[in-house]
């Protein structure tokens, strides 16, 4: 039976923003309640830039790569690539590629390095990691990536960086293709000086440089520390 009051006609709507896409889950937006009597002052509109998500900072990790031709700086994905970069600073941090060499040099393809002595002694390594080829990073020039036995999961120590373009590496062979974790971000005209020397043609030791090439160490930066190196182009000094 009706009061004196008209009665009060209550709608709830539903709305779903936006399509699903690569598993986002869906957001339910319900709108306010439409009502005839008085209602309470509405909220205060959110303010969208403070409800946006913060865009995404890619996970960085950069080193100094000391070699006797000059610095070359790395920036090493540590959000791609997050095993192979946990390796190569666990060498890092033990001082493992102080005094190694640039073992394997080709101009035209990459050099390697990071597993012998200038004797061309095999240092003893830890144990080998998971091959992650499909991250999504590619064997393009400049970028570094980890050296590997016939076997996939191989890896330990030793690694490359690309001096050109190198698609064929990124197409899975024996199971799986050449996993890059980084890419050199200053001192690319260190990787070519490299790439450029004479080394030997007599196996088993074919394309090991004439004059040893040796990595004196190798050290974390700061993100500060490589800008300012980047900015001021410096990474080529001894």
């Amino acid at each position: 039976m009706l009061t004196r009051h008209a009665a009060v006609l209550i709608a709830s709507l539903c709305a779903t923003a936006g399509a699903i896409a690569l598993g986002t889950p869906t957001v339910d937006r319900p709108e306010q309640a439409q009502v005839t009597e008085k209602q309470p002052a509405a909220p205060a509109a959110a303010d969208p830039a403070k409800e946006a998500p913060a865009p995404a900072v890619a996970k960085v990790v950069y080193v100094k790569m000391a070699t006797s031709k000059g610095n070359i700086i790395i920036e090493l994905n540590e959000e791609k690539a997050p095993i192979s970069t946990a390796n190569f600073l666990s060498y890092v941090d033990k001082d493992f590629y102080n005094g190694t060499i640039f073992h394997r040099v080709m101009d035209g393809f990459m050099i390697q390095g990071g597993g012998f002595t200038p004797d061309m002694e095999q240092k003893a390594t830890d144990k080998p990691i998971k091959n992650e080829w499909k991250n999504g990073l590619k064997n393009v020039r400049g970028s570094i990536a980890m050296a590997r036995t016939n076997v996939a999961d191989s890896a330990t120590s030793q690694f490359f960086i690309n001096v050109q373009d190198n698609p064929g590496l990124d197409a899975p062979n024996d199971g799986a293709a050449y996993a890059v974790f980084g890419k050199v971000v200053a001192g690319m005209d260190v990787v070519d000086a490299i790439k450029s020397v004479e080394t030997t043609t007599k196996r088993p030791h074919a394309n090991v440089p004439v004059e040893p090439i040796t990595i004196n160490s190798v050290t974390r930066l700061t993100p500060e520390q490589a800008a300012e190196i980047i900015k001021g182009g410096a990474a080529t000094k001894k």
